[in-house]
């Protein structure tokens, strides 16, 4: 994997992407909003699914708003994030956090997928306010795994600190 990370660093268009001053910042302004926005309302579907927030509201109709803002973001956060491993291949596969974090994003798109299916099949079935089985725990666990992922992402910059010797580029 180090092989290809360092073959790629030497592309051309990884090359304009580190050599460009602004697209780095750029994509990580963007990156970084995204997953704000996925948070946000990744928090408030849970909130609705705990009855702590928007109760007034079916859990149907505010997956139906804050469900593709969620999947929205997540596109922009791939591409971005595509783009960043492009921009510093090397950085990027050599950190453990990188990999605990690709870990833990594919577990909370897998979450996400059963949330809006499992939403679609309680909302059609029974009454309107009704909460799937397993949403609650889910719900906690999506709130975690996000926590978890955003501290990842600023860990990656100093990942032989966080990690000492379980860090890859050691």
């Amino acid at each position: 994997m180090l092989a290809f990370a360092e073959w790629l660093q030497s592309t051309r268009f990884s090359i304009t992407v580190q050599s460009v001053e602004w697209v780095i910042p750029l994509l990580q302004s963007v990156h970084i909003l995204m997953i704000g926005v996925v948070f946000v309302s990744t928090l408030v579907v849970a909130l609705r699914v705990l009855g702590r927030m928007r109760t007034d509201e079916t859990l149907a109709l505010v997956w139906g708003r804050f469900g593709p803002w969620i999947w929205t973001a997540l596109v922009v956060m791939a591409v971005t994030g595509l783009l960043l491993v492009i921009g510093e291949p090397v950085r990027q596969v050599t950190a453990l956090s990188f990999w605990l974090k690709m870990l833990l994003i594919v577990v909370a798109v897998v979450g996400t997928a059963w949330y809006s299916r499992s939403f679609k099949i309680a909302a059609a079935a029974g009454p309107a306010s009704a909460v799937p089985g397993g949403a609650k725990a889910a719900a906690v666990a999506s709130i975690a795994l996000w926590l978890a992922i955003i501290f990842l992402g600023r860990a990656i910059a100093y990942d032989s600190q966080v990690w000492g010797s379980l860090s890859l580029d050691s």
